[in-house]
């Protein structure tokens, strides 16, 4: 790819627009909700539950039989601008089968929040976990996950006290570029926001990150896995790299929604020993 300066905008925006670059992806994401309607539907005990004063403001919990068994988090993506946590639900159900817990969060979306807000809004809702997970049966170590915004999301929130690790998926890890696209249209990033929400910008947890990108999923956010874990691995921070062959950014969830999916197989290995 030519110097971002030299991109056009029609190129700039090519570069972010994952549903452009998978042509599967309208089917795709239609199989999930669908799923993921019917997960919801199949364990109805625990949902909508509010962690703060906005709609967005909810947590499904999915507790395992075991309280003390470990619980995945996950966040769901959309850039932050797209989409819900009902159509999400599906994707820990590896994890779920495997006998863990799970929790999948909503958040505002942009406009209507920014992006400064949507991060407070993920911190409340792991503080209110913390608080309350217990008392819905989920009381064991929390790892940390999330797809594509909710990558980003993950990368930033490692450092909440409730969270012992965490599972990046196809995330975006510098904002700068994104001021130059299409998707900024909603999100309206500012100076401050970029410099201070930009994963690859802040000082970085030492608790165990991984790191997931399909191969086959755009350059951009290829290059955001690669560059995090690069920084990672040169401060002697744990946390692997995890290529996922032939994932595009549709596909790759699938290894953390199968119970022998590649993700679902190494979110276990997260736990602190």
């Amino acid at each position: 790819m030519r110097p971002w300066g030299e991109l056009t905008r029609a190129e700039r925006d090519a570069a972010y627009n994952n549903p452009a670059a998978v042509k599967d992806s309208a089917r795709l994401n239609a199989a999930r909700e669908a799923d993921s309607l019917a997960f919801r539907s199949a364990h109805a005990t625990h949902l909508d539950l509010r962690y703060g004063p906005r709609e967005r403001n909810l947590w499904d919990l999915y507790p395992s039989a075991d309280p003390a068994e470990p619980c995945i988090v996950f966040i769901h993506g959309g850039y932050w601008q797209r989409f819900s946590k009902d159509l999400f639900a599906n994707l820990i159900a590896g994890p779920h089968a495997r006998g863990w817990s799970a929790a999948v969060l909503g958040y505002t979306l942009a406009p209507e929040a920014s992006l400064t807000e949507i991060a407070a809004e993920t911190r409340a809702g792991l503080d209110w976990l913390a608080a309350h997970g217990p008392t819905h049966g989920i009381a064991g170590p929390v790892i940390l996950s999330g797809w594509s915004a909710g990558g980003h999301l993950t990368a930033l929130c490692l450092d909440h006290p409730l969270v012992v690790a965490g599972l990046a998926i196809s995330g975006i890890f510098e904002l700068g570029p994104l001021r130059d696209t299409y998707l900024n249209e909603k999100l309206r990033l500012t100076d401050q926001e970029i410099e201070t929400l930009s994963p690859l910008r802040l000082p970085m947890s030492a608790k165990p990150l991984a790191i997931a990108y399909g191969t086959a999923e755009l350059p951009p956010l290829v290059a955001d896995s690669r560059g995090l874990h690069a920084r990672r691995s040169a401060a002697h921070l744990p946390g692997p790299l995890i290529p996922v062959p032939g994932g595009d950014h549709f596909t790759i969830v699938h290894e953390l929604r199968d119970p022998d999916g590649i993700l679902t197989r190494q979110v276990a290995l997260l736990l602190p020993d």
